[in-house]
């Protein structure tokens, strides 16, 4: 449960917008808060849209360039990781990591 570590996430059920499906995403939580709690936060990983920084961000994953859907964070109980997929290149974690950020109004 490692901080940029990518599963897949069944994140059904959902209401009105909100991201839906099983899909990949990211663990952005610190990894001894990820190992010690029963929720984790993520953010959504999609294969279709178009990238607008800092709302949705390109990204490497699984070998190829994926949206990472930064304003749709949210925890999630750990029953609803699925599969480990990798981790994701440090890169693209510090480019989520200052989405976040800007989303947040954190900065």
């Amino acid at each position: 449960m490692n901080r940029g570590s990518v599963y897949w996430v069944n994140l059904d059920p959902t209401t009105g917008s909100e991201i839906k499906k099983t899909r990949p995403c990211v663990l952005i939580g610190a990894t001894p808060i990820n190992q010690a709690r029963r929720a984790v936060l993520i953010v959504p990983l999609s294969s279709r849209g178009n990238s607008r920084p800092p709302i949705t961000l390109t990204v490497r994953c699984m070998g190829r360039e994926v949206l990472a859907v930064c304003d749709q964070i949210r925890a999630v109980d750990k029953a609803r990781l699925l599969d480990w997929v990798e981790q994701i290149e440090t890169d693209s974690l510090k480019a989520i990591d200052l989405a976040i950020q800007q989303v947040l109004a954190l900065v």
